[in-house]
């Protein structure tokens, strides 16, 4: 039996943004990332993947062909998840479509520093217009990958259950991998669940595959941040199938603050409001905890702990209003509030409601005052 985990970095992130200083404590889906490392195989029980517009670092060890696209590109339209989409439904499977063969110049490089012996680099046309022939691998990152899949991975290849995890545009990657296992024969019996972290689309990426689920998806649990105002913002609340767990939270602070970020403008700055990443952080740990991922360096946070965040974050309400004066792009808004799409419906955030999650209120709770309100996902 195999549980596998994605990771899916956010617009611009990488998995190296365990490090990155716009974030205190780390980035939340690279620190999660970074803290199963030790402790569970990558490719055979977890691969973390780095968002659109990123720049193109994981390209060479990709199990389907990158798209290489120019950074500008991917942050803006969102290019490359289709890629990561692909990439990761051929790691579940065990088999790459697409390798890299041919050594480039770092390669090249690296190899002869180390004093391995290789063939002299070969060059063809003048000077003007000349290229230059590296070599090609012995062995691919992929073969190696595929191998450690082969040799770790328990019970068969295909993955018995599957977490996915993603923040931004890596949230929405979540409901995108979910869609196409459900349309790949080999993966569409794999139950799913997923943790999503204000997950946004970006304008004119609202199509099926990204703002609905299937049945495979058997809980869905999502974070949203109530203070974003910036256009093309929107966050999604999917519609899903009727047997899945559905359980969406409001925290205050605008898009990067539940991840971590905890400047006064969610944006750049000192720390200071941290708590709704923490809390976030603490409840993808108690979630991916209980769907059966291994994680070192838990939060593990109490009930009086988080009701103290809960209150501290109440207190500083007019702080995270004063966010909404910042944003990434222009400013907008629906009847004063932030712009959520409920599946293919454009709704206000407060309009996010239903019975069918569990608490129904969904995001139109002002302030949660309890950790009783999580019980539910605890």
């Amino acid at each position: 039996m195999t549980t596998f985990t994605v990771f899916f970095c956010g617009t611009g992130s990488t998995k190296f943004d365990d490090w990155n200083a716009n974030y205190w404590n780390g980035e939340l889906i690279s620190t999660l990332a970074q803290n199963t490392q030790s402790v569970s195989k990558e490719f055979a029980e977890w691969i973390v993947i780095d968002g659109p517009g990123s720049g193109n670092l994981q390209a060479d060890e990709m199990f389907a062909e990158s798209g290489n696209y120019l950074q500008l590109k991917g942050a803006a339209l969102g290019s490359g998840w289709e890629e990561n989409v692909a990439h990761a439904i051929n790691i579940m499977k065990g088999t790459f479509t697409w390798q890299r063969e041919k050594l480039t110049e770092e390669n090249y490089t690296q190899l002869q520093k180390a004093g391995i012996p290789i063939e002299e680099v070969k060059t063809t046309g003048s000077w003007y217009w000349r290229t230059y022939d590296y070599g090609t691998r012995k062995v691919t990152q992929q073969q190696l990958q595929e191998q450690i899949i082969k040799t770790f991975r328990k019970d068969g290849i295909i993955p018995t259950h599957v977490n996915l995890v993603g923040w931004s545009r890596g949230g929405i990657s979540c409901h995108m991998l979910a869609n196409a296992m459900l349309n790949d024969s080999a993966l569409k019996n794999v139950p799913v669940n997923i943790f999503a972290v204000d997950p946004v689309p970006g304008l004119l990426n609202f199509q099926d595959n990204r703002v609905k689920l299937g049945s495979n998806v058997k809980e869905y649990v999502a974070f949203y941040a109530r203070d974003e105002r910036s256009l093309g913002f929107a966050c999604v609340v999917p519609e899903c199938d009727k047997t899945t767990k559905v359980h969406i939270y409001p925290m205050p602070g605008r898009h990067a603050t539940l991840v971590g970020n905890a400047a006064a403008n969610g944006n750049q700055g000192a720390k200071v409001y941290a708590e709704p990443g923490q809390l976030v952080r603490h409840f993808a740990e108690t979630c991916l905890t209980r769907w059966g991922v291994r994680l070192e360096k838990k939060l593990n946070l109490t009930p009086a702990q988080i009701n103290e965040q809960l209150a501290k974050m109440k207190d500083d309400v007019g702080g995270y209003v004063k966010m909404r004066s910042t944003v990434y792009t222009t400013s907008t808004q629906t009847t004063g509030e932030r712009s959520v799409t409920k599946g293919s419906k454009d709704i206000k955030f407060t309009a996010a409601t239903s019975n069918d999650y569990s608490p129904g209120l969904g995001l139109s709770i002002e302030h949660i005052l309890s950790s009783d309100h999580f019980t539910d996902i605890s």
